[in-house]
């Protein structure tokens, strides 16, 4: 028996892991002080489970506890990075590199700062989606500030070559960042070998709370500079003014925690299910494509266009299974993927697209549902379509 509906939509949020839901849950109810109230108790204890709670990220991601900043999530960090790097050198360089494939909370500060007189390289992936190091190593010059590469793709689930990236930035000293929210806790990431300067991260994609992320920024070998975004109190070193949202911080600290103990058990379980999804539909239905890089990808992600058929149509035909298109509705019409149109989709594939996202919470069972599911909702969308194109108008 499954129970309905399936929840395979996992690279947009995941459901809090309970274990995470019962570490959070005194922080509210019981050391609910403020953690920058210094004359109190209940400050005190505040205080030391959010240095705890850094001790733990900072430990996960290779990191010194000083260097993580606390936000309110990945969207926030990403602005952060980018826009405190660019205030800091403004009077000295200002030239930025990113891709054509980012998330919108890249490209949409990169734009900005565009319109603020900034110059900025857009590199194209290939068609797998991969950004390749000799790329940044063609557009980097002595007046680039910052290189942002998403670390694995939201959409497509491809993995970049980060450190080799981070190699070459640092060649030709320019702050390197990456957007590593699809990222943390389902693949290994470090900091060090990785390369990085500047990594953002979301508590919500790895099964914490949502509301709560974080931002690495280097304090070393050298020491990154960021202006911060707004004012108000000094907190987090002076760079991300704001009370601490202490039991969403325990919560992520607790998440990540499990999600590094167990990453290699459930990266090899998740992969399996995702496996079992595709090869399942790859089986039943001819004319679909695998969109993103066929081995590095992230665990849980599969993304598919299907031929003849479109995403929003075929989501609205399986209703007991909860996914994603790939197709984004950013204004009255919905517009095609960027990504699936960076990787040389074209619209009509891209408005074909699924993502399925298999999480921690999937099952076999479940997985069996979704094919069959996806394979019955194909064929009678497609059925659909020739009919009407053989009968005309």
């Amino acid at each position: 028996m499954v129970s309905l509906p399936i929840y395979l939509d996992n690279l947009a949020t995941t459901r809090t892991d309970p274990r995470v839901v019962a570490a959070m849950i005194p922080f509210f109810t019981e050391i609910y002080g403020n953690a920058a109230s210094i004359s109190h108790r209940f400050g005190w204890d505040a205080d030391e489970a959010v240095k705890r709670s850094r001790q733990n990220l900072a430990q996960a991601l290779g990191a010194h506890e000083r260097e993580i900043v606390f936000t309110s999530g990945a969207t926030e960090a990403n602005n952060l990075a980018i826009r405190g790097v660019a205030e800091s050198l403004k009077s000295r360089k200002r030239h930025l590199i990113t891709t054509n494939a980012e998330h919108r909370a890249i490209l949409d500060p990169m734009r900005r700062l565009q319109r603020e007189g900034w110059s900025v390289t857009y590199l194209p992936c290939d068609p797998s989606g991969v950004v390749h190091a000799d790329q940044v190593r063609e557009a980097i010059t002595e007046e680039t500030a910052l290189v942002s590469v998403i670390y694995a793709n939201n959409e497509i689930g491809t993995i970049n070559p980060i450190s080799d990236i981070g190699r070459i930035c640092h060649e030709h000293k320019a702050w390197f960042h990456t957007d590593a929210t699809q990222a943390v806790g389902k693949i290994p990431v470090n900091v060090v070998q990785d390369q990085v300067d500047l990594l953002s991260f979301s508590a919500h994609k790895f099964y914490g709370p949502k509301g709560v992320g974080g931002l690495y920024v280097r304090r070393r070998d050298p020491q990154v500079r960021l202006t911060p975004l707004f004012d108000g109190g000094g907190h987090e070193r002076g760079v991300r003014s704001g009370t601490l949202a202490v039991p969403l911080i325990v919560g992520m600290a607790e998440a990540v925690q499990l999600a590094t103990d167990e990453m290699e058990d459930e990266a090899r379980r998740v992969q399996g299910l995702r496996e079992r999804l595709y090869a399942g539909i790859l089986e039943r239905l001819p004319d679909t494509i695998l969109n993103g890089h066929p081995t590095e990808r992230l665990p849980g992600n599969l993304n598919l266009s299907f031929a003849g058929v479109e995403g929003e149509a075929l989501m609205m035909a399986m209703r007991d299974v909860a996914v994603s298109s790939g197709s984004a509705c950013t204004s009255a019409e919905p517009e095609p993927s960027h990504v699936l149109l960076a990787i040389g989709r074209n619209e009509d594939q891209a408005r074909a697209s699924l993502r399925f996202g298999v999480g921690r919470f999937n099952t076999v069972e479940e997985i069996e549902f979704t094919v069959r599911s996806v394979v019955e909702a194909v064929n009678r969308l497609r059925g659909q379509n020739s009919r009407a194109l053989r009968d005309g108008p």
